[in-house]
């Protein structure tokens, strides 16, 4: 089986995919993981994908979809491939397809993660992390044990990510609805679009997104 998984930055596509793929064996292909290793292992995509990032522009679709038909051709005995991060827009989408009829296969679903903006811009602009290690906090959804002190090393510094503010948030979600949204009308058409409840708690969104695989939900 093969799946997208849409929704905006935050909806926690990214850990939907880790539980997926170890349910269903299904090999996790997120493009910025992808592209960060690809420039870290010096190749010749990864080479020209490090060199447009280093300028601070976009990745074009085509070294993309390079990575993927390179993923897929590695784990080509794998029994289906979750894409998050992935497609993003309608073009994109067309070159999957055309990727996946190449190589004799197809998208079997597009799952999209449904999210309150407000209460997503909510949920982003309240993480931090121990700065020591990596542990993650909220306010005011997971707070430390003791104020200031991280429960699991007792480290007293933390960090926020410097794109979590609102500002970079809502043009994150602005540029979600611009760009990717259409995909809903792409794929709905075409009987693949499932909707889920991406506010829910992880192992409810997770439940959710099974049902709706296996045709339940």
């Amino acid at each position: 089986m093969n799946v997208v998984l849409l929704g905006p930055p935050g909806a926690g596509k990214g850990t939907q995919a880790k539980l997926l793929g170890k349910a269903r064996s299904l090999v996790q292909l997120s493009t910025g993981d992808m592209l960060r290793a690809a420039v870290a292992s010096g190749s010749g995509l990864g080479r020209k994908a490090g060199d447009v990032m280093e300028r601070g522009e976009l990745v074009p679709d085509e070294l993309v979809i390079g990575l993927i038909a390179e993923r897929m051709d590695q784990d080509g005995k794998a029994s289906g491939f979750i894409l998050d991060g992935f497609p993003r827009t309608i073009a994109q989408a067309e070159a999957l397809d055309r990727l996946l009829a190449g190589r004799g296969k197809r998208l079997d679903a597009v799952v999209e993660m449904r999210v309150d903006d407000e209460a997503l811009v909510k949920r982003i602009t309240g993480r931090f992390a121990c700065a020591d290690c990596g542990e993650g906090y909220h306010d005011p959804f997971k707070m430390p044990k003791v104020p200031g002190v991280c429960d699991r090393c007792g480290g007293t510094e933390f960090v926020r990510r410097r794109d979590d503010t609102e500002e970079v948030v809502r043009a994150r979600l602005m540029a979600y609805h611009t760009q990717t949204e259409p995909l809903i009308g792409y794929y709905g058409p075409q009987g693949k679009l499932r909707t889920v409840d991406g506010m829910a708690d992880i192992d409810t969104v997770q439940e959710e997104i099974v049902e709706a695989l296996d045709g339940k939900g």
